[in-house]
């Protein structure tokens, strides 16, 4: 079993900031990508940001420049600060790791249970 256990969301005001963070715990051999999704209420799960295992970054456009995703490789746990947040970010977001297991089957994606930001004055 592997399991993500994301933590930091809440409600901030418009301008504001919160830091995201994920750690992956259970039979973990390696994490390849990690990333953080969202989903607003009526909208489909939108990607946000996502890091490879050697930290290079991508993110959705909407978000450049305001939002940075990290990852400590030692601690099986990906960070995501939101600086500038936007009404527009509320949302649902969840963990996603691409995991290799030291049991059958070895490749597994798994998902957090999600944390909700709410971007409001």
């Amino acid at each position: 079993q592997v399991q993500l256990v994301e933590s930091g969301g809440g409600l901030v005001q418009p301008g504001g900031s919160l830091r995201l963070s994920c750690e992956a715990s259970g039979t973990i051999l390696q994490i390849n990508e990690m990333g953080w999704y969202r989903q607003a209420p009526g909208w489909q799960r939108e990607l946000v940001a996502a890091i490879s295992s050697g930290g290079n970054p991508n993110y959705a456009d909407s978000v450049k420049g305001r939002f940075t995703i990290s990852r400590d490789n030692a601690k099986n746990t990906v960070y995501l600060q939101m600086n500038s947040l936007k009404p527009e970010d509320t949302a649902v977001y969840y963990c996603n790791a691409e995991v290799i297991r030291t049991i059958l089957p070895r490749d597994v994606e798994v998902w957090g249970q999600g944390t909700p930001v709410t971007v409001s004055s």
